[in-house]
């Protein structure tokens, strides 16, 4: 189907100095059933001049060029044409054209080329060429449209992390102030109950709400550390290293913390990043691991922090990493995108390996470890 309709004419920029030539070649779009409003020149400043002004203030359909012009050659203008900024099909028209200049042509940018002795391919290829050009047009705009479309979910997905984290922060102050302060009324009110009753009925049903309270208090103390990490505020290093320990007591699992620092100089939201991502991955590990020992390792080198999470458990199939319902680990990748970092799920049939990568700009590469030899905190099958 023609390009040009009797509402559409196809404007043609043609780099030809035979005038014969021109209008043979014109001739052969014409008798194909285009409209045409084509213009020729054979210099080099026309030929940018025309690309700067349009035809009448509109872009251009294609450019054909001539190889061999005076002065300069159709490669030449193909180097015109893309410092000049303009996004057009060229196609090259040549009397004699070599191999090795239709192949330096092609991946320069060309979108075809053909000899005049030829010319009854002229309106196919022209035409073929200003098609591409839209569809890769089209496909850029698609691919903008994605890249803005995902920028604005990295965003939400920023928005909520946060929201998530001061929400979380707020339920945690009200735990402290309220509950907390209710429960500590609520032990000295037992505790003088206990002074001043005899009867040992009563003093066992105190002992026993004593008992209770300070589960109660436990527990609220517990819920708040998991929604505000308050022990971050002495560093990263030894946030992990009671989690492994808290971790390990409350579900009766191995959990080893090694760390490449004793401590860590790290940008804002970072600790917090890892820290979630840590309680995450041993989150899943209680819930879908089946393992017995755990290890997370802590890492600063060559400018990236790496946090690693694995077990020795059953394992995850393709088909878990590929549920539709999968938003954990969707969860974790939006938090380590946050900070600029990603994240690497690796599994086979005796375990898992979660691992957060962040770089760190400006940090110092691999210092002393505080562990003589990182190996002692490892497990074999046999362990």
């Amino acid at each position: 189907m023609p390009i040009s309709t009797p509402d559409r004419v196809l404007r043609v920029l043609h780099v030809e100095d035979s005038p014969l030539d021109h209008d043979l070649a014109m001739a052969h779009l014409a008798r194909a059933g285009h409209r045409l409003d084509a213009l020729r020149v054979d210099t080099e400043a026309e030929f940018a001049r025309c690309l700067a002004d349009g035809r009448d203030g509109q872009a251009w359909h294609v450019v054909l060029s001539d190889f061999k012009l005076p002065g300069f050659t159709g490669l030449r203008a193909q180097q015109i044409l893309k410092d000049s900024g303009c996004d057009l099909p060229f196609i090259l028209v040549s009397g004699e054209i070599g191999e090795d200049t239709a192949v330096a042509a092609m991946r320069n940018g060309a979108s075809d080329y053909l000899l005049k002795n030829n010319l009854a391919r002229l309106a196919p290829a022209v035409e073929h060429a200003i098609e591409a050009h839209h569809e890769r047009l089209a496909r850029q705009q698609a691919d903008r449209e994605l890249a803005a479309s995902r920028q604005r979910l990295s965003e939400l997905a920023q928005h909520l992390q946060t929201s998530v984290e001061m929400e979380r922060a707020a339920i945690a102050r009200e735990i402290h102030d309220d509950v907390g302060g209710s429960l500590t009324a609520i032990k000295f009110d037992l505790a003088w109950i206990a002074r001043h009753v005899e009867s040992p009925e009563v003093q066992q049903r105190v002992a026993t709400a004593l008992d209770t309270v300070a589960h109660a208090v436990e527990a609220s103390q517990r819920i708040m550390l998991n929604l505000r990490p308050a022990i971050l505020e002495q560093g990263l290093v030894p946030a992990l290293q009671w989690m492994a320990q808290a971790f390990e007591k409350r579900h009766g699992i191995t959990c080893l913390c090694q760390t490449s620092h004793d401590s860590m100089q790290l940008p804002v939201g970072v600790p917090l990043v890892a820290y979630r991502f840590a309680q995450e991955a041993l989150t899943n590990v209680t819930k879908h691991a089946q393992a017995g020992k755990v290890l997370i390792d802590l890492s600063l080198a060559r400018g990236v922090l790496s946090l690693e999470v694995s077990d020795n458990g059953r394992g995850l199939a393709k088909a878990d990493l590929a549920k539709a319902r999968s938003f954990g680990l969707r969860g974790l990748h939006e938090r380590a995108g946050t900070v600029g970092g990603w994240v690497d799920v690796s599994s086979s049939g005796s375990g898992t390996v979660l691992m957060l990568s962040v770089p760190i700009p400006g940090s110092a590469g691999a210092e002393d470890s505080c562990f003589d030899d990182p190996d002692t905190l490892g497990w074999d099958d046999n362990s």
